[in-house]
């Protein structure tokens, strides 16, 4: 028999709002988030311990920021030096992969689930879920929507206040709402900087 999570993870429409197993998962993603966002500041130690037990691959380096919320936690995974800044939302109902040195500002959101234009599906609790996957070494500004579905690029910037509803490709700078490639990254932008 086809459970509700194995329909979300072939990415059809499953029952988000009344199954109990997907139900059940997210109340203990919930508690292990209020642990994570209920430590003090240089509780360092604790904290990563709890951000392995939570997420579904870490690297040996990374940073999450309280507060810090997310769905079910094992379906993302992070890179080696990544960094989340606080007040991050992570719908993780797909999985959402980020590269390495990943640095993404506050207040951002990735959401891999969606729900169904037609209102009788809707009503009936039903969503779908589609990855979200970000190559390394890309920058994410402040505010930043990733809608389900989305691939950024590797060595990417995406403008503060974005909202990303299709793929975005390599080595370039995109902001907008919908965000949309501006220009491509060049080696001038390597003295920009400098002074």
């Amino acid at each position: 028999m086809e459970t509700e999570k194995m329909k979300a993870k072939a990415g059809q429409l499953y029952d988000a709002n009344y199954d109990a197993e997907l139900l059940a998962e997210r109340a203990a993603c919930k508690e292990i988030c209020y642990e994570l966002n209920t430590l003090r500041p240089l509780q360092t130690k604790e904290r990563e311990n709890i951000v392995r037990r939570l997420l579904g691959k870490t690297g040996k380096v990374f940073t999450i920021e309280s507060p810090f919320y997310c769905d079910y936690g094992y379906n993302i995974e992070v890179g080696e030096n990544f960094f989340i800044n606080m007040n991050c939302v992570i719908l993780d109902e797909a999985k959402v992969t980020f590269g390495d040195n990943v640095f993404i500002a506050p207040g951002c959101g990735f959401y891999t689930a969606g729900h169904p234009l037609d209102v009788e599906q809707r009503n009936k609790g039903l969503e779908y879920a589609y990855p979200i996957t970000i190559g390394n070494n890309v920058w994410i500004g402040g505010h930043v929507c990733v809608l389900p579905g989305v691939t950024i690029g590797d060595n990417t910037v995406i403008g503060a206040g974005s909202v990303v509803t299709k793929n975005i490709p390599a080595n370039v700078l995109a902001a907008g709402n919908p965000c949309r490639v501006i220009r491509e990254i060049t080696e001038e932008d390597k003295d920009k900087y400098r002074k």
